[in-house]
């Protein structure tokens, strides 16, 4: 492959045995393939097998949904990516959290019943995915120049839904390998992704390292607590809040308790928040220009002194809903409507993600030929209406609640509808990454996407664990219905979308190869 260091800094029309730009591109589209096989895979895991999985052992719609906020630390792993962004070494981090991972998925192979003590393990199992989202996300952003990133998120789509078609088929073989099979195939995939992300070309010299240390950041924070207070209850209320989880898993009385009263500390914490930001509203324009520089907040406070920043995170947290809260009913719902592990595997997983890969490199060439912005009303309005096939489903089928033979009319339905969503929601998310990546700053690269990503991963694990209580209290037809609605409120924050796409345009420029010092 050719050396991406190599590619980015010789300079033009010096050496007639440089890449031509057009292998640069094809190197770089590989590995962004490469890695993002390797980020969807656990998802996949987590998505679509292990609801399937829940169902199957009679678990009840409501634990589904709270299967959902385990979710969660996809939302928070923000917390720890200053430390990637610092420490660089992203391909190292890649292949030691695969390994984790896959020593989580041999325990399961072994011991592939349900238990409480699942809980735990794939409370971890996505602590470690969220870290391996982090190191990808961060070397990407900063591999790819501004003009690829239509085309890579094509390629990035493509690669994250083959990744979850490899689970659907480990879901369709369930028949023949059992359950203990599906887990010790993927903790074998997982393992030789790990390998193979470590083979991927060094990082671009640059990252999070500048000129103010992480001692003299520290001593800011004291100095000018007015600075950095605002962010860091705001960051304690979050944490507070997905304590909750852990605490109800503790299945004693006084961790309930405790659990009942989280809510109560995080928004006390948010008051917190306001009245530091009003106490230290008089903080010198110097100190804060110096804060932004900082290795461990620095990345945060510049995003949320950016205009507009706000309006743009109920965007991200809205924009998506209808298929985030009727993503992950929707494996129950097949299970409950008589279709085999088998079907479910074959149609609404591996077929299903074939189309969102179509979708998803339809969406970035239609983003790619007229702009973020449009893309984004225009591919998001689709992906609202699909969900009218599940609602008509819900409406019209008998659910026998066990597998059973289902008329050709009615498969040819479910099939049908199945395929709509996944395309449509490819077509959305094409629209929406590239959204993300072009409000990053590169210099931050892997901090800022992954505030971003776990701002939406926030409302995805919120919107499926409400999703679960929703289907068991109104059915199916009723929830599916309602999910409708949600997707509408993002369309009244396009203005302040389109202003911060106006904003990063104008003021942001990609750092000099050798601006920092390299890995």
């Amino acid at each position: 492959m050719a050396d991406l260091d190599g590619a980015r800094s010789a300079p033009a029309n010096t050496n007639t045995d440089s890449p031509s730009p057009k292998s640069v591109l094809r190197s770089k589209l590989f590995w962004v393939a490469v890695l993002y096989f390797a980020e969807g895979f656990p998802l996949g895991i987590f998505y679509e097998v292990l609801p399937v999985f829940f169902r199957v052992q009679d678990v009840e719609l409501s634990d589904i949904g709270f299967l959902s906020l385990l979710g969660l630390a996809w939302s928070i792993k923000f917390l720890w990516a200053p430390a990637v962004d610092r420490y660089r070494h992203h391909r190292t981090w890649m292949l030691v959290v695969d390994f984790a991972m896959a020593a989580i998925l041999l325990t399961l192979a072994v011991h592939a019943e349900f238990g409480t003590w699942i809980w735990f393990a794939i409370a971890i199992f996505t602590l470690l995915s969220a870290t391996n989202d982090i190191a990808i996300d961060g070397y990407t952003v900063e591999m790819l120049d501004k003009h690829e990133l239509g085309l890579a998120n094509g390629v990035r789509i493509a690669l994250y839904r083959g990744a979850l078609i490899s689970t659907g088929a480990l879901l369709a073989m369930e028949k023949f390998i059992g359950w203990s099979g599906v887990f010790a195939g993927s903790a074998l995939i997982m393992a030789g992704m790990g390998i193979w992300c470590r083979m991927a070309p060094p990082e671009l010299p640059g990252g999070g390292r500048t000129g103010v240390s992480a001692r003299d950041e520290l001593t800011g924070v004291f100095r000018n607590p007015g600075v950095f207070m605002p962010g860091l209850f705001l960051l304690i209320a979050l944490v507070a809040y997905v304590s909750r989880t852990p605490l109800q898993l503790l299945e004693s009385d006084a961790a309930n308790r405790a659990a009942g009263y989280m809510p109560i500390v995080a928004l006390v914490l948010i008051g917190a928040a306001g009245v530091s930001a009003w106490l230290g509203r008089r903080a010198t324009q110097a100190t804060v220009a110096t804060a932004k520089r900082g290795p461990v907040f620095g990345a945060f406070l510049d995003m949320a002194t950016r205009p507009y920043f706000m309006a743009v995170v109920l965007f991200i947290l809205t924009f998506k809903l209808a298929d985030q809260t009727i993503g992950f009913m929707i494996k129950p719902f097949w299970v409950d409507a008589g279709f085999s592990t088998a079907q479910i595997g074959l149609v609404s997983v591996n077929i299903g993600i074939l189309l969102s890969i179509l979708g998803g490199i339809a969406g970035g060439w239609f983003t790619d030929r007229v702009g973020v912005f449009r893309g984004l009303w225009i591919l998001g309005l689709t992906q609202i209406i699909s969900n009218l096939g599940y609602v008509y489903i819900a409406y019209t089928f008998d659910l026998p609640g066990e597998v059973v033979e289902q008329p050709i009319r009615q498969q040819a339905l479910m099939y049908t509808a199945s395929g709509i969503e996944s395309f449509t929601q490819g077509l959305g998310t094409g629209a929406f990454l590239a959204f993300l990546m072009a409000i990053v700053d590169k210099r931050n690269a892997a901090t800022e996407f992954a505030v971003l990503s776990s701002i939406f991963a926030v409302a995805r694990s919120v919107a499926g664990w409400a999703g679960g209580y929703g289907a068991q209290e109104l059915g199916y037809a009723d929830f599916f219905l309602i999910t409708m609605a949600f997707g509408i409120p993002a369309y009244f924050l396009l203005p302040f979308v389109r202003a911060m796409l106006d904003f990063m345009s104008s003021n942001k420029a990609d750092p000099p190869a050798a601006s920092s010092a390299p890995s």
